[in-house]
């Protein structure tokens, strides 16, 4: 495939030719015979986006699930309206997701009750730690007994055993797609060969288009078309055991192999430190979210080497709450961005979709602005450029942190973006995604370039 007229982000003008990788990027490169060519007419060419932690198979789901949090969901009558208003799925269940207090209190298989009786209800909370079930889908579990249909991931209950269908990836892929996102990193922890497999095949039969980089633990059998990386560990603040930790930092570090630690409180973020300081850091050790890092652990985390992976989109959609449930003179610890990179800690950004808003764009915003849903400020002095945060977006999946470039050998996975370098800067929008390209072949096209 070759691209001709496009326009860098430094301004400068190039035709590039591009398959697996970039082949060639020159002032000027004319097209072989039978050679796809795309005009990009001065449109504004990046590397593809790369989404650093995301959920597939929960993300697929939710869009087949009814969102019972903020902003969809505010209050007590709309959460009635929304639940009594859903359809149920082919097995029988409502399923939703995304509920915080702010909307009706602590949710329990009572208030569920109250408002849809007799349907089997599982509801996700928005921190993926929570599950709450109502009468009738405690029920159908097998779990009738249970005090209040709340199953915490921190007391070791089981995530509810619902009927399992392996979910289409087919629009989720699109639309990722659609806003010029060619890589992705499976986040979710316990994959093993068979869930490798599953996204293998769905990336052999054109199901899913993206790249995919799966955080896996060590020993997990590769297949074609994902890559692996490291092992994904949750930290829950009732259950944490320091010995235990760095006995597994150093069983996957004597496999030659990293560790993800998810980290979203400070307790988890003190102890994943004094874990590393034990068993050393691995090159492709990771901390995932960092949404609390206290100034004096910022030197900790320089040391160490850590990268550090997280999602600013959560000032953008929680913001306002964490404004009013957390301590002032603590708000400057949330979700950091500019103080790690002048700490020289490695950062890569990416959404959390399904739990965050999958749009990489909003992200990107947040962490240019930080302004929360009201329009207040979260942290000014953690706010980066809008080039420094599309950058974040286009590490590679093995080295998230360090950004790709249009040059020869790289990915042939671009897009293009239907304005001006200034005009793409100054917007940050997914509007302006006009050509998302993978391996160098067309995988969304929406717009009268080409």
């Amino acid at each position: 495939m070759l691209i001709q007229r496009a326009v860098l982000l430094d301004g400068s003008v190039v035709d590039v030719r591009l398959a697996e990788t970039i082949v060639e990027v020159a002032p000027r490169l004319d097209a072989r015979r039978g050679e796809d060519v795309l005009d990009a007419a001065h449109a504004t060419l990046i590397p593809g986006l790369h989404d650093h932690h995301l959920h597939l198979r929960s993300a697929a789901a939710a869009q087949d699930s009814v969102r019972l949090g903020p902003p969809q969901v505010r209050t007590v009558d709309e959460l009635a309206a929304a639940l009594r208003a859903a359809t149920p799925d082919r097995d029988g269940w409502v399923r939703g997701y995304g509920y915080h207090e702010s909307v009706a209190g602590e949710l329990d298989a009572a208030l569920l009750d109250r408002f849809c009786p007799e349907t089997p209800v599982r509801v996700a909370h928005r921190s993926g730690a929570l599950w709450v079930l109502n009468s009738a889908g405690l029920a159908r579990i097998g779990m009738g007994e249970h005090p209040d249909g709340r199953l915490l991931r921190a007391q070791g209950d089981p995530a509810p055993g619902l009927p399992q269908r392996e979910p289409s990836l087919r629009r989720l892929s699109r639309q990722l797609a659609a806003r010029g996102v060619t890589g992705i990193t499976e986040a979710t922890p316990g994959h093993g060969d068979t869930d490798v497999a599953v996204f293998a095949a769905a990336r052999g039969r054109g199901e899913l288009l993206q790249r995919l980089h799966c955080l896996a633990p060590a020993g997990t059998a590769p297949a074609p078309g994902v890559t692996l990386g490291p092992a994904k560990i949750i930290l829950d603040d009732a259950r944490l055991n320091l010995d235990a930790l760095v006995k597994a930092l150093c069983d996957n570090h004597s496999r030659d192999h990293g560790v993800a630690l998810h980290c979203v409180t400070d307790a988890q973020l003190t102890v994943a430190i004094a874990a590393w300081q034990s068993a050393g850091a691995h090159r492709d050790d990771r901390i995932e979210h960092a949404a609390v890092v206290p100034d004096d652990r910022l030197a900790d985390l320089a040391a160490l080497g850590i990268t550090v992976i997280t999602q600013p989109n959560f000032v953008a959609e929680r913001g306002d709450d964490y404004l009013a449930e957390i301590e002032p003179d603590r708000h400057h610890e949330l979700w950091r961005l500019a103080s790690l990179r002048d700490n020289g800690i490695a950062v890569a950004l990416s959404t959390d979709t399904p739990f965050g808003d999958g749009d990489p764009w909003a992200a990107m915003r947040a962490a240019v602005y930080r302004s929360t849903p009201s329009g207040a400020v979260l942290g000014p002095a953690e706010r980066v450029s809008a080039r420094t945060a599309l950058a974040m977006f286009t590490g590679r999946a093995e080295r998230p942190a360090v950004p790709r470039r249009i040059a020869p050998g790289e990915p042939g996975d671009l897009c293009l973006l239907a304005a001006g370098p200034a005009e793409v800067l100054a917007a940050i929008d997914a509007e302006a995604v006009a050509v998302t390209v993978v391996a160098g072949a067309v995988v969304s096209q929406h717009s009268g370039i080409g």
